[in-house]
């Protein structure tokens, strides 16, 4: 399977991994390639196997998803990571997005709603379910900047027709059809975006909306 998707479970309950392992590894695409039961063994299993994807829990013992997501994220190559969460408004996932995590799940998400999360944000394609992640910065975003910063104010027309698409949450598939454009430019316009704002994928972007008011 070496073109699949890479993945990481993180999470302290056992039984739990052992439930998403089954799930995962039942996909043709998707493969486990290592587990973790606490922040310290996560950060050890990312960096000896190097996944694409990683699903960590935010609140465990010996360290905290939070704290182990930051150290993940500080690294060059570092993987996707997707945080686990019992809450559908919690701060602690605004707060893990904020610091560069590429969305949140439920930890009762419908299984296949969680291995078409996986892929989406594999993909980078579309926003982990935006409604949701709206919903989160909107409770708990951070007062809005009084300017914009200078990077915004390089992007082209076309480019911010399209950011502010992608602000709220369409997909590349989505924005193609209201834009009457191809998937393909559709990407390269946010591949182009994302560069200008320096962000590291379209959550970012989300977050980068509603903390300058544009979302």
């Amino acid at each position: 399977m070496s073109d699949s998707i890479r993945v990481v479970l993180v999470d302290d309950q056992a039984l739990f991994r052992a439930g998403i392992r089954m799930l995962v590894q039942s996909q043709p695409d998707l493969e486990v390639v290592g587990e973790a039961g606490d922040g310290d063994e996560a950060i050890a299993v990312v960096a000896e196997t190097a996944p694409d994807v990683v699903l960590m829990d935010i609140r465990m013992p010996v360290k905290d998803g939070l704290t182990a997501t930051a150290e993940i994220l500080a690294k060059p190559n570092a993987p996707r990571i997707v945080m686990l969460t019992t809450f559908d408004l919690d701060e602690a996932a605004a707060r893990a997005i904020r610091q560069g995590a590429s969305g949140f799940l439920l930890k009762d998400a419908d299984p296949e709603f969680l291995l078409a999360a996986i892929r989406t944000v594999h993909s980078g394609s579309s926003v982990i379910a935006a409604s949701a992640t709206r919903e989160l910065f909107a409770q708990f975003s951070a007062p809005v900047a009084q300017t914009l910063p200078a990077e915004y104010e390089t992007l082209t027309d076309r480019e911010r027709d399209i950011f502010a698409l992608a602000a709220r949450g369409l997909s590349n598939g989505e924005i193609a059809a209201r834009e009457y454009l191809s998937e393909a430019t559709v990407k390269t316009h946010i591949s182009r975006i994302l560069n200008k704002l320096q962000l590291r994928d379209r959550v970012q972007l989300v977050v980068f909306a509603f903390e300058h008011g544009l979302a």
